[in-house]
């Protein structure tokens, strides 16, 4: 049995994410999967940090992203690529680097080797960059914010440019402002090839 192909969606806030890893997901017949979360243990990890009531310092953010990754590639990801299933996941250690390195500021070396502890190496084949500007994202938040998206103009700049200073051969990077239809398109023309669809 060949094994799967794991693809990831990268980004920032409001960067249509979500959107495009279940529109793919859907297509390639793939195992869809979030971080943090994708797992019970995840999923109380993300309500914890999303939420803005929360006081969280960046190193323990940075442990608590990492906890959750771990569990999610040991129970969720590997088994399923084991088995032959594509798994495609919304973010994955490419957020902590851009998060918490880039955006909080902790050393990338420290963060670097935090994920791929928690990941016991596991890279994804091909990470899919949606590329918004920080002033586009924000106006397609809604008023209500989580923690992540109220962290402030210069943060979610930060973010962003740790996301393209990360960009390397297995990445492709998208317009994430275009629309939806637009973004999936063009996804779908650069990976069909690598999937074989």
């Amino acid at each position: 049995m060949s094994r799967g192909l794991f693809v990831a969606f990268e980004g920032g806030e409001a960067s249509g994410k979500s959107t495009q890893a279940e529109r793919l997901a859907r297509r390639i017949d793939a195992v869809l999967t979030r971080e943090p979360g994708g797992t019970p243990l995840g999923e109380r990890v993300r309500a914890l940090l999303l939420d803005p009531s929360s006081v969280v310092d960046a190193r323990a953010e940075a442990l608590l992203m990492a906890a959750a990754r771990a569990q999610h590639v040991a129970a969720v990801i590997e088994p399923a690529l084991a088995g032959g299933r594509h798994v495609v996941t919304d973010r994955f250690t490419a957020s902590s680097l851009a998060y918490q390195g880039f955006g909080r500021g902790l050393p990338m070396q420290d963060v670097a080797a935090l994920s791929t502890f928690a990941t016991a190496g596991l890279r994804p084949d091909v990470t899919v960059l949606l590329d918004v500007d920080p002033s586009v994202a924000a106006a397609r938040r809604s008023r209500e914010r989580d923690r992540m998206e109220a962290a402030g103009d210069a943060f979610h700049e930060r973010v962003r440019d740790g996301f393209l200073s990360l960009v390397d051969r297995t990445w492709i990077v998208v317009d994430g402002s275009l629309p939806p239809d637009e973004v999936e398109a063009t996804v779908w023309s650069r990976l069909a090839g690598i999937i074989g669809g």
